[in-house]
């Protein structure tokens, strides 16, 4: 290949080529041993656009409401429960969601929204939710152990911050799914696009070691198995 080309073309050229070897019936999966496979996997885990990164992290979050939804029928339900899962997501909530995948989106996101002048109240918005859901992550961590579960105020309390948590995330992560990451990519050049990846995953890397989003996706897998809500067939009605 001409050394003069960019990494840019040479990685063009390198996903066009795949592109047209996976076309052909039966020569490239064959022809290719497991191993080359999987290495092309890693090398495209390495190149995750920085949006559908915080795109998957909320699929993370998406599992932790649904924990946490599985607690408030509970509550609702006079039902007791193990406070120490409720306790372990809610710091999953605080370390991964709130100190990393809000920060990202607070130092690298809004600031250019801003610049631009484009969906200022939008971000305004999630910035204001983004500290609000702070406030209950706190309060839903203050309450989830088991002296709190023998008192019905503050049970009911919990429940009600459990709610408002739920209610509020659901809009919030749909509202940037839609709006806000696909206008984000009119903001920046394919470069600077690029590299906000790369700094993403270093971040990750920095605070959480080497995969360290598959790493948080395992420990919330063992939270629904300990609440009994991993098996996913149980959510298909009948």
């Amino acid at each position: 290949m001409n050394p003069s080309l960019s990494d840019h073309r040479r990685k063009f050229l390198r996903k066009a080529l795949t592109l047209s070897l996976a076309a052909m019936p039966g020569a490239w999966w064959a022809a290719t041993p497991a191993s080359a496979v999987a290495a092309g996997k890693d090398d495209q885990q390495d190149e995750i656009p920085p949006t559908e990164d915080l795109m998957r992290e909320h699929g993370l979050l998406n599992r932790i409401l649904l924990i946490n939804e599985e607690h408030l029928r509970r509550l609702h339900a006079h039902q007791d429960f193990d406070p120490a899962v409720l306790a372990s997501a809610a710091e999953v909530i605080h370390r991964f969601v709130e100190d990393y995948h809000e920060k990202l989106e607070e130092e690298h996101l809004f600031p250019r929204f801003r610049k631009a002048g484009k969906m200022v109240d939008l971000v305004d918005t999630l910035l204001a939710q983004h500290q609000a859901g702070r406030r209950v992550t706190d309060e839903i961590q203050r309450l989830s152990n088991a002296a709190a579960m023998k008192d019905g105020s503050q049970r009911d309390r919990l429940a009600s911050q459990l709610q408002v948590f739920v209610r509020m995330y659901r809009p919030h992560e749909a509202r940037e799914d839609t709006i806000l990451f696909p206008a984000f990519r009119t903001l920046v050049s394919g470069h600077e696009f690029g590299a906000l990846g790369e700094d993403f995953e270093r971040k990750e890397n920095q605070l959480f070691g080497h995969q360290g989003f598959e790493t948080m996706v395992a420990r919330v897998a063992e939270l629904e198995k300990r609440l009994g809500i991993y098996d996913l067939a149980q959510f298909t009605p009948a």
